[in-house]
């Protein structure tokens, strides 16, 4: 991040998806470091302005991270007296607010820059998920002027090979404009467990014709499964680029949904569901 600001921090963060938790000083006493209101934003591995350093910020810092790795939207008040246990001589008091905010920061791989993907990224982009947007033709992309700070331009004359390169857990789209290429992502998708959303655009021929030759590759029924396409909501019709591209989103957000830390809800996806949704086929 450019800037050391709390605020810029904060705004950073949301952007990209990431947790953090912003620290306030509520109701000091006494002689303290920073006047009440001050405040800092730490995240798993970094810390934005500061609350007066020394040891109090050390201990305020190491409790943060503590509730980060929870994984729980919370709020909480810490009383933190300013005596030798501290290192700190001043002689007073404060009570410490941590505002816990966990964001997603799901990894999703959009494969093909075509009039659905055109369509559908700037409304991902909305949700909180790294995008990589992935094509062999670097004339498709938008103006980089564009760019959010979750999405990320990949050009590959060999798309296929970038989903060995994947973070774990990612979530696939696959919209393409060659068959082969998607079947080829598709293939390589299917050997990594650790992927389990692969959505594919398309006619239900298409994707019978896919679940086809997977099973001459000796494929079993439960690695196909994953394979979801037609890929979208069923409930949203329509073949216009933006049609399709609402359906898909609306997909993406119930899988959000599905593996939020606050719904009490198991972060495995519900795969069934996924083969339920359907869209109509679309040209891209």
């Amino acid at each position: 991040m450019n800037s050391n600001r709390w605020f810029d921090a904060l705004h950073q963060c949301e952007q990209e998806g990431a947790s953090y938790v912003l620290i306030t000083l509520l109701a000091s006493a006494g002689s303290t470091p920073r006047e009440n209101g001050a405040k800092m934003l730490v995240t798993a591995d970094s810390e934005f302005d500061t609350i007066g350093g020394g040891h109090l910020e050390y201990e305020i810092t190491q409790k943060a991270r503590q509730l980060l790795t929870k994984k729980q939207q919370q709020q909480c008040v810490e009383h933190y007296p300013l005596s030798s246990k501290l290192g700190q001589c001043c002689g007073g008091a404060t009570h410490v607010l941590f505002e816990v905010m966990v964001n997603h920061g799901q990894h999703l791989a959009v494969f093909g820059a075509g009039h659905v993907a055109k369509a559908l990224i700037p409304i991902l982009q909305q949700l909180p998920l790294q995008i990589n947007w992935v094509d062999s033709r670097a004339n498709l992309f938008p103006s980089k002027n564009h760019k959010a700070n979750n999405l990320r331009y990949i050009v590959d004359d060999e798309p296929a090979d970038r989903v060995k390169e994947l973070p774990a857990n990612t979530w696939l789209l696959v919209m393409t404009h060659n068959h082969q290429l998607d079947f080829n992502i598709i293939l390589n998708a299917l050997k990594r467990p650790d992927i389990d959303y692969i959505g594919m655009i398309g006619s239900e021929t298409k994707a019978r014709r896919f679940q086809t030759r997977l099973q001459h590759r000796e494929f079993n029924a439960e690695q196909i499964k994953r394979l979801v396409s037609p890929v979208g909501v069923l409930d949203i019709p329509g073949k216009k680029p933006i049609e399709v591209a609402v359906s898909i989103s609306a997909q993406i957000i119930q899988l959000l949904e599905s593996v939020s830390p606050n719904n009490g809800q198991s972060n495995a996806i519900n795969k069934q569901q996924w083969q339920d949704s359907k869209i109509l086929s679309t040209t891209l």
